[in-house]
This record gives structure tokens, sequence and C-alpha cells, in this order.
């Protein structure tokens, strides 16, 4: 967990924080109230939401958690997130910028090409064993563009089944915050709503684990019932027409991988 206390209280002794984790830290980080959902594209990605109720999920997709502020934290997490984006670009011999622009070339679900991202097994289905897998590839596809655009969708597909098991259990979804290193890609900002099929809030890159953890750090020292009133961190919205043939095509093949030998 993100210590977040230690300082000396007026009579001398140390103030004690709770402490958090680093995705509940985050959340407090930008600010997350109830409703809202952070959807996380670092080296594994992770979807929560900040709720006030606890969640219990009997299929093991989505975990309870504690936020950092009293409430809770139910999250599904995927092994795969950003590392799709490095193998791909790896693969076409091209930077970030570069993959970006062949995604945002070809055409909404990359002309039935689908990338199922196992690439190192996954959590989120639990399929510790299974290797990645391409669906789809005909003459027409096997290009650079619809390859690109086929590994960012298909990274996205899995947190959308994440974002989907989380409001299932009763989660409102009120807003969408995309942050991670994979946000910086800008084929992943303009598809993620798209994907999602809702629009997403991206705020600048910053250390938001950090923030939360100086953020609670305050809140001990000061007291009070509710955090310290911090600047709100600025955003910017990325809005696009729902692609739900996207996810059905994902679903069709997303369980079709082999284990590794």
């Amino acid at each position: 967990g993100v210590v977040a206390g230690g300082a000396l209280g007026a009579d001398g002794g140390a103030v004690l924080g709770p402490g958090t984790g680093d995705n509940a830290a985050a959340a407090l980080g930008i600010n997350a109230e109830p409703g809202d959902v952070v959807v996380s594209i670092g080296t594994s990605g992770v979807v929560s939401t900040v709720s006030t109720t606890p969640s219990s999920d009997p299929s093991g997709t989505v975990a309870g958690f504690a936020d950092a502020t009293g409430n809770f934290l139910p999250l599904a997490v995927t092994l795969n997130a950003a590392r799709v984006l490095d193998a791909t670009a790896r693969l076409l011999g091209v930077d970030h910028d570069e993959l970006s622009r062949l995604a945002l070339s070809a055409p909404a679900g990359a002309g039935g090409l689908v990338l199922v991202p196992y690439l190192e097994g996954e959590r989120t289905p639990d399929r510790p064993h299974s290797t990645g897998a391409l669906h789809g590839l005909t003459l027409a596809t096997a290009d650079p563009a619809h390859l690109a655009r086929a590994a960012v969708e298909g990274l996205l597909c899995g947190l959308a089944d994440g974002l989907e098991a989380i409001a299932a259990l009763g989660n409102p979804v009120r807003r969408v915050f995309l942050v991670g290193g994979g946000a910086r890609s800008e084929a992943v900002r303009r598809l993620a709503p798209a994907v999602l099929g809702v629009p997403v809030l991206v705020p600048p890159p910053g250390e938001y684990v950090a923030d939360g953890a100086a953020r609670q750090a305050a809140w001990v020292l000061a007291g009070g019932s509710t955090p310290p009133v911090w600047p709100a961190t600025s955003t910017e919205t990325y809005q696009a027409d729902p692609v739900p043939h996207v996810r059905e095509r994902y679903a069709e093949v997303r369980d079709l991988t082999a284990d590794r030998s």
C-alpha cells in the first residue's frame, strides 16, 4: 500500500494515516467521486469505480477493494494493457506515434481482424496459460494499419468487458477517466469512447497515485469528515459514436486461444 501518514501530532506523537493501495490513491488523486470510473492503462489494465456500497461478484471478475476515503472500490484487472501497444509497435517496426496513425487510418473493426491480446496469459478472463491470437486475417486485412487497429481495439475490448462487469453489479457509470501510460496514445484516446460506449475524460499525465497519498495525508493532519478540497484536475473530453459490432466480433473469438506449449 501507499503510506500516507507519519507526521508528528500536537502532543508530539506520530500521526498515522490509514494508507491505501495504488488504484485507490489514483482515484483520490484525480478526485473521483461515487459513480466515477477510472480506466488505467499501464503494464496491466485496471477498471475501477468509487462506490458507496460493497460489491460481490461470485464469478471473481470484479474484486472488492476499499477506496482511500471510506468508500469501496470494485475493480477488474487485465494483465495485458500498454504492453499490447509495445509488442505491436515492435512487431511492425514503428514507434508509438506511427502505431496510432496506422490504427486511426484503418476502419472500425479492422475489417474483421481481431487481436485477442493474451500475450502473458490473462486474469480477466481467468486464462493464466493462454496466448494471444489473431483472427480474421485475409488478404485485405494483412497490412500494418489493420493490425494496429486490431491491437488497440483488442486492448480496449478487454477493458470494456471489465467495465461491463462492474456496471452489471449495479454500479452507476457517471464519468469515465482514462489514465496511465497507454492513455498517451492518440489512438487509445480516440477509440476508447467508441469501444467503451461512453465519453472519456483524459487528465494530463501525472503522478496521481502520489497525489492521492498526499491528499490522504493532508486529510489526516487537517481532520474533518471529508478530504481537503484540492484544485480539480483539468481534463480533455473524447467522444465518439459507439461501435458495438467491434465488441460483438471480439466476443465471438476471445476464447479461441491456445495454451502455452
